[in-house]
């Protein structure tokens, strides 16, 4: 069943509650104990400033299954080996 506020999805409700079930999504995944998530969309594990940095969320600098780090780092690799 659809929701009704996603029949208007340019609404700030909307993008509101899209915003509440990503990051209900990322609580649950980053969770240590095993969470049921409320299908696949989570939060991006950022965190923007108001000057515009953007910095992983604070305690995760790493994806808690793979352990990457959120932010990615430089690499000696060529680009036209990675892309």
């Amino acid at each position: 069943m659809l929701d009704e506020l996603f029949r208007e999805p340019q609404t700030v409700e909307c993008v509101r509650h899209v915003n509440k079930v990503a990051e209900f999504n990322w609580q649950c995944y980053a969770s240590p104990e095993i969470k049921e998530m409320n299908g696949h969309l989570m939060r991006y594990p950022v965190k923007v400033e108001r000057d515009g940095r953007v910095g992983p969320l604070p305690g995760h600098e790493n994806f808690p299954d793979v352990g990457g780090k959120i932010l990615g780092a430089h690499s000696t690799l060529p680009d036209v080996l990675t892309t």
